[in-house]
C-alpha cells in the first residue's frame, strides 16, 4: 500500500526512540522465538506490536517491528531500553543467520496524530518510509530515512504526544518500568501486542497462565489530574496508605491537565479514591479506556 493524499496531520520527532535491525535468513525466525509476537507470519503490509521478557514474564522492552526489505525486520523501541534489549537479544542468537545492529543513526521516528482511520498495526509505504497505525484516534509512527524532509504540516509538542498516547491507554517500557509489567498489566494483548498461538519464547509459560487461569489482578486503566505525574511515580488508594496500588506507567500535560496510564490493582478500583505520590496526594479520575477489556473466565 502506498501513502497517497491524507489529511495535514501534525508531528513529533522522536528523539528518544531508536531501531534494531534484525538481518539475515533467519531473521523472522529468531524475533519469532524471543518476543511475545508472530514474527514468522508477519506481512508486509502490517507491522507487529511486540515484547521482549525475561523468564519470569517481565517486559524488558515493548516495540514495533516491520518487514523493511529481503531478510529486514526492523524494531523501532524507546531508546533507553534499546542497549540493553540489543545486547540481551544478540546473546540467544548462536547459530541462527541473524545479525543485528543499532540502526538509530540511519532512521528518524516521528510520532503523528490527525491521521486518516486505519485498522490498528496497518503499515502504509512511502519509498523508504514506513507509516504505522497506532491504537487511537488518528495516530501513527512514522520511520523515514535520516536526513530526509520531515512529514508536512505543524509540528506538536511533546508534551501533546505524551498525552495522546496515554489517553490512548498504551504506555511503552522505558528505563524506570523495566521489569515491572507482565505484558497483561499494562493491557499489552488486547492492544495486539501478544500472540497465545505461537510457540516459545522467554517468559511465555507466565505470561500464558495469566490469561487463562484468570490470576490477572492489575491492569492498565486512565486517569486524569491536574497535578504533574512523572513515569514510575507510585500511586495509593485512599484507604491503604501504607502500600501502592499501582504506578505511572505513561503520562502527559496539555492544557493544565494531565492523562495517566497507570497499572493499578484491580481491587482499588472498586471504591475509594486513588493518589498521586501518596493517599494524600492530587486524585486520579477515572478516563473511560477507548477498549474493551475481556472479562477474566
Amino acid at each position: 500500500m502506498i501513502i497517497a493524499s491524507m489529511t495535514e496531520p501534525t508531528s513529533l520527532r522522536l528523539v528518544d526512540w531508536g531501531v534494531i535491525r534484525a538481518h539475515g535468513a533467519d531473521a523472522a525466525s529468531f524475533l519469532h522465538s524471543q518476543l511475545t509476537q508472530d514474527f514468522a507470519l508477519l506481512d508486509r503490509d502490517h507491522a507487529r506490536l511486540a515484547g521482549f521478557c525475561t523468564a519470569k514474564g517481565r517486559l524488558l522492552a515493548t516495540m514495533v517491528g516491520w518487514r523493511q526489505g529481503e531478510d529486514e525486520i526492523l524494531l523501532a523501541l524507546p531508546a533507553e531500553t534499546l542497549a540493553a534489549t540489543l545486547k540481551r537479544l544478540s546473546m540467544f542468537v548462536l547459530r541462527a543467520k541473524c545479525k543485528l545492529s543499532d540502526a538509530s543513526a540511519e532512521f528518524a521516528v516521528y510520532g503523528l496524530l490527525g491521521q486518516p482511520a486505519a485498522d490498528d498495526w496497518s503499515l502504509a509505504r512511502d519509498g523508504d518510509a514506513v507509516q504505522v497505525a497506532l491504537p487511537g484516534a488518528g495516530r501513527a509512527l512514522r520511520v523515514q530515512p535520516a536526513g530526509t524532509p520531515a512529514p508536512a504540516g505543524p509540528a506538536m509538542t511533546a508534551e501533546d504526544w505524551a498525552w495522546a498516547e496515554a489517553a490512548a491507554g498504551m504506555a511503552w517500557v522505558r528505563g524506570v518500568t523495566v521489569e515491572a509489567f507482565v505484558p497483561q498489566m499494562i493491557n499489552f494483548e488486547v492492544l495486539g501486542g501478544v500472540s497465545f498461538k505461537k510457540g516459545c519464547y522467554p517468559g511465555q509459560e507466565i505470561v500464558a497462565r495469566s490469561q487463562y487461569r484468570g490470576t490477572l489482578k492489575r491492569r492498565l486503566q486512565v486517569f486524569e489530574t491536574e497535578a504533574a505525574a512523572t513515569l514510575g511515580q507510585e500511586i495509593f488508594h485512599s484507604a491503604d496508605p501504607a502500600q501502592p496500588a499501582g504506578v505511572v506507567a505513561g503520562c502527559g500535560t496539555r492544557g493544565g491537565r494531565t492523562a495517566v496510564a497507570a497499572e493499578i490493582k484491580l481491587a482499588a478500583l472498586e471504591g475509594g479514591s486513588l493518589h498521586l505520590g501518596s493517599a494524600a496526594g492530587a486524585t486520579l479520575r477515572p478516563r473511560p479506556l477507548p477498549y474493551d477489556i475481556p472479562p477474566q473466565e
